[in-house]
């Protein structure tokens, strides 16, 4: 058995949950998953990031008390990650108090690598850093991820020398030492390192009060980079405590969005610290709506909870865990959503699991209770490049090929040929139906493991139906049609 830390972005809480955050949670659950039924133990960290300028302000806005703010919001993502039917072994807050000291200290650790000096730059308040003259040029002074003009700014920060390790992650990142999936992505972090400058880590309280004070010197707060993505380490327990067993983290899930800070400035900390760096960072895509990026001002926003509601926990997992790519970026429409529904959950699977429980009844056939899954070694190939579109794709083959079996085979057709037999042979082609539909059920319950990972409450159903004592369909099918 191994030891094994999953982790998820923590999303900034100056808004609601939205689907971007439900495909972090999605794709680290899947593996989480996974790996547990591969025997091994896994911590899985999710939490919210709740310090920053953009917080302080909508509190004001709302007017109510920015910790009572963050409190609110931190619940809502906490529940939000509940009815995806993820389940966290830890969740971290940037407000707690732990995790405020652990970031303290971790500064203090960097400190041979931190300066302080005086910037004058272009500064975008949406994505919290300041931009490159030749990013400015190229976006023509308008952030393109928030659409917003970037500000002139002059200040005097700390600031990590992320050129102190530039020569480390290049190596780390050509060895995949540090893996970055998918692989194009590895060579535009490689791209972008060249260019990488040292980050402000701090912003004066004249700017900023709300969120960690510097160590010795209080006119200056930590800025995200530090504060955020330390939570990976704070969470587990780190300084004080010897995380040794759980990091380094296998797997990292980010949106494509954030990973030039997982690639370049994380790994700078952690080389910093003396820490191995993470063995993979997993980049996912966008999900578009009608083949353009969701956009407030645009007003194609669509709401997670409003497609959970829909048809149910189990479609929206199976949409977004299958029809949207694990790395490119995929579309969303109602129209493929109930398609996908209709056609693959209700007729392939609901369809398959009603007719041959029906016929498994009707020859009162016991469930199959010593059943043990078959090794896959394809499904665990696809399962571990964590391509997981493409091992929801495999395992519906196997869903597709049983419902032609049983069409091929046509096991309904036995009960003629018993009745028009004598009693010898009758018992035989009895044994022989019987032999047919429980190798069917046993395939069946292949199957329902290969979902676990995606649909657990689903393959639950279908296991629990074909290892009863005596396996008969569900009152209500799996996926009722609407």
């Amino acid at each position: 058995m191994s030891k094994i830390y999953i982790t998820t972005a923590i999303p900034y809480v100056n808004g609601a949950p939205h689907i971007g955050h439900a495909m972090d949670y999605l794709l680290a659950d899947a593996y989480t998953r996974y790996q547990k039924g591969l025997g091994n133990e896994v911590r899985f960290q999710a939490g919210t990031d709740e310090h920053g300028n953009k917080i302080a302000k909508k509190a004001a806005e709302l007017k109510i008390d920015v910790k009572d703010y963050v409190d609110q919001n931190s619940n809502k993502f906490r529940e939000f990650i509940r009815e995806l039917g993820a389940e966290p072994t830890d969740f971290i807050r940037t407000t707690d108090a732990n995790h405020e000291k652990g970031c303290q200290e971790i500064w203090k650790k960097l400190e041979d690598h931190i300066y302080k000096a005086e910037y004058e730059g272009w500064y975008c308040e949406g994505c919290e850093r300041y931009v490159t003259d030749k990013e400015y040029t190229e976006n023509n002074g308008v952030c393109p991820d928030h659409n917003r003009p970037y500000e002139k700014l002059k200040e005097e920060n700390y600031y990590f020398k992320i050129s102190d390790f530039k020569e480390q992650i290049k190596k780390a990142i050509e060895s995949k030492e540090m893996a970055i999936l998918p692989d194009f992505r590895a060579k535009e972090m490689l791209e972008l390192l060249k260019d990488s400058p040292d980050v402000s880590i701090s912003r004066p309280t004249s700017q900023l009060k709300w969120g960690v004070k510097v160590p010795g010197d209080e006119s200056q707060v930590m800025y995200v980079w530090i504060d955020a993505l330390s939570n990976y380490l704070t969470v587990l327990g780190y300084p004080e405590n010897d995380i040794s067993d759980f990091w380094p983290a296998k797997v990292q899930f980010v949106g494509k969005d954030i990973l030039r800070f997982h690639a370049i400035i994380w790994p700078a900390m952690l080389l910093g610290l003396g820490l191995p760096l993470p063995k993979i960072l997993h980049s996912h895509g966008h999900v578009l709506v009608d083949g353009k990026k969701m956009s407030k001002s645009i007003g194609n926003v669509v709401d997670p909870m409003e497609v959970l509601e829909a048809k149910g926990l189990p479609a929206f997992r199976y949409f977004f865990l299958r029809h949207i790519d694990t790395f490119a970026d995929s579309d969303f429409t109602w129209e493929k959503y109930d398609a996908a529904y209709n056609n693959e959950l209700a007729n392939d699977l609901g369809n398959l699991v009603q007719r041959l429980a029906n016929l498994c009844k009707k020859q009162d056939l016991a469930g199959i209770k010593d059943f043990q899954p078959e090794k896959d070694a394809k499904y665990l190939e696809i399962m571990d490049s964590l391509y997981f579109s493409k091992a929801c794709d495999y395992t519906w083959e196997k869903v597709q090929d049983l419902n032609r079996e049983i069409d091929d085979k046509k096991p309904w057709e036995y009960n003629k040929k018993i009745k028009a037999s004598d009693e010898d042979e009758a018992e035989k082609l009895t044994a022989e139906l019987h032999g047919v539909l429980i190798d069917m059920a046993q395939k069946l319950l292949n199957v329902a493991h290969l979902l676990a990972p995606f649909l657990p409450e689903t393959s639950e159903k279908i296991t629990n139906i074909f290892t009863a004592e005596k396996i008969t369909p569900p009152e209500v099918p799996l996926f009722p049609k609407n």
